[in-house]
């Protein structure tokens, strides 16, 4: 028996080249849904999560081509960039066109260390209610103790390489 079984494994007949490229797209869908995963948890839904990510990717889009790239309903997107705007999470403006018509907002994202200031901000401000729950429930066994015991800093990561 000198019959070649290597055509019954599956992925031999592609190139090294061909499976990376299907490794590496694996890859990356695993790490945008990680990416999707943890913005889901700081803008409260998966659906906000998406825009956002769609446009740091797109920015300055419409809503119309914010729900074409995500598959998302336009109503959905409508109403879920009004509130990401009024949360200073997008930046809106109308569109600049030539023609007579009616001119779109279009949106874009805000820099995800500016996202990350106010969660945390809101974090840091859950803990120290937290931290303080007696002071809060006016329980008098223990001392009353309004400081704020936590504090949570983020600096930007220096691009350079120096030292601070």
């Amino acid at each position: 028996m000198s019959e070649d079984t290597t055509d019954d494994v599956e992925g031999d007949d592609q190139s090294p080249r061909e499976r990376l490229g299907e490794e590496k797209e694996r890859a990356v869908a695993g790490f945008d849904q990680g990416v999707v995963d943890i913005l889901s948890w700081v803008l409260d839904t998966e659906t906000r999560a998406r825009i956002f990510v769609y446009l740091r990717q797109h920015p300055w889009s419409t809503s119309e081509e914010v729900a074409d790239g995500t598959g998302l309903y336009p109503s959905t997107v409508r109403e879920a960039l009004a509130e990401l705007a009024d949360e200073d999470v997008v930046e809106r403006r109308k569109r600049q066109s030539e023609g007579a018509g009616n001119n779109p907002y279009e949106y874009t994202a805000i820099a995800p260390s500016e996202l990350v200031g106010g969660v945390v901000g809101r974090v840091q401000d859950e803990l120290n209610t937290v931290f303080n729950l007696d002071a809060h429930l006016g329980d008098d066994s223990e001392p009353e103790n309004t400081d704020q015991p936590v504090r949570i800093e983020v600096e930007e990561a220096d691009d350079g390489g120096d030292e601070r």
